[in-house]
């Protein structure tokens, strides 16, 4: 038997005082959702050694090594993978017991965590119109950029932006929305107020660029895919860099860009003649990522997360494509 299976098997029939250290625990799940120290890190609000060294305790406390590195990013050895899979249940079930004691307490509020460019741009301009339709139902809206995030915020159900491939419907999941990127100005900007019928014409117009240089957030975010699909041959300019989507998109709001946009977050703002298409819907790229939202088994059948689960999908079909 595994190291890893004695002591799971210890720790449940009570026969041993020793538990493994429960911030090693956390950092191990959080590398190995992430597959990158790096990711992790950034979620726990921790640097890279920090987390490094609370794998190392839990390693030398388990006595095997739980994660190796790859091409791919981090990977579990088998004891990890055994790890794994104990640890999933336990932090499920754990949840599971907080939200079955919120849901008593609070029977008729849902706390939703969502990321603050959604809650910002489109959904809080929505959320009327839900309130009306269930006003027996109050929400509370909390902005949570990880899911450590959510964790301490207590949140009953999470809006999440995955990549596609962690996207797949589930017990504790549902698939909501897709979107497309393109780039969008103030009318100001563009020629007669239109999108462009040449796309040279961007090499001419600021250019507004989101998250730090280097860092591949999938290649629809990227201004030099963009000028390579397009034909344009000269290089891109550098402009305005901003960390987030959302600070972008308030910089392009200003006046002061062309900016790379997801088509929730714009929608409203084309409706209202606050920004217009560069180009037209024929260059737009897929998101690589998509929108779930995510609760704890205990919530499954919930009648309040099915309201709203079943709404929100609804709003972003009544959008339509832009």
């Amino acid at each position: 038997m595994s190291p890893i299976h004695v002591i799971m098997n210890l720790v449940h029939t009570g026969m041993m005082r020793a538990l493994p250290p429960f911030d090693g625990l956390v950092a191990f799940d959080a590398a190995l959702r992430h597959r990158s120290m790096t990711l992790a890190a950034k979620e726990l609000g921790l640097t890279q050694s920090a987390v490094s060294h609370r794998l190392k305790k839990l390693e030398v406390f388990i006595g095997a090594e739980l994660l190796r590195r790859s091409g791919a990013g981090l990977s579990p050895t088998e004891a990890g993978g055994t790890l794994a899979d104990g640890l999933s249940k336990l932090l499920d079930d754990m949840a599971g017991l907080r939200a079955r004691s919120r849901a008593s307490a609070r029977p008729t509020m849902l706390k939703v965590g969502v990321g603050s460019a959604l809650a910002d741009y489109w959904l809080v301009r929505r959320l009327p119109r839900f309130a009306s339709a269930h006003s027996g139902l109050a929400l509370e809206l909390v902005a949570v950029a990880s899911d450590a995030q959510a964790r301490a915020a207590d949140v009953d159900v999470q809006i999440l932006w995955l990549p596609r491939l962690q996207a797949r419907a589930s017990s504790t999941q549902r698939l909501l929305f897709n979107e497309s990127v393109f780039p969008v100005a103030t009318r100001s900007l563009l020629p007669g107020g239109r999108p462009l019928r040449n796309a040279a014409g961007l090499t001419a117009l600021p250019i507004i660029h989101k998250g730090p240089a280097g860092r591949n957030d999938g290649a629809e975010w990227s201004w030099s895919v963009w000028f390579e699909r397009l034909g344009i041959a000269t290089a891109v300019p550098g402009g305005l860099r901003f960390d987030t989507i959302g600070t972008a998109l308030a910089a392009a709001l200003q006046g002061g860009g062309v900016v790379l946009a997801r088509s929730l977050l714009v929608t409203d703002a084309i409706g209202d003649r606050r920004l217009c298409r560069v180009l037209s819907p024929e260059w737009d790229m897929p998101s690589s990522k998509t929108h779930v939202i995510r609760w704890p088994a205990s919530l499954c059948g919930d009648r309040r997360v099915k309201q709203f689960a079943d709404w929100i999908a609804r709003e972003a079909t009544a959008g339509g494509r832009l």
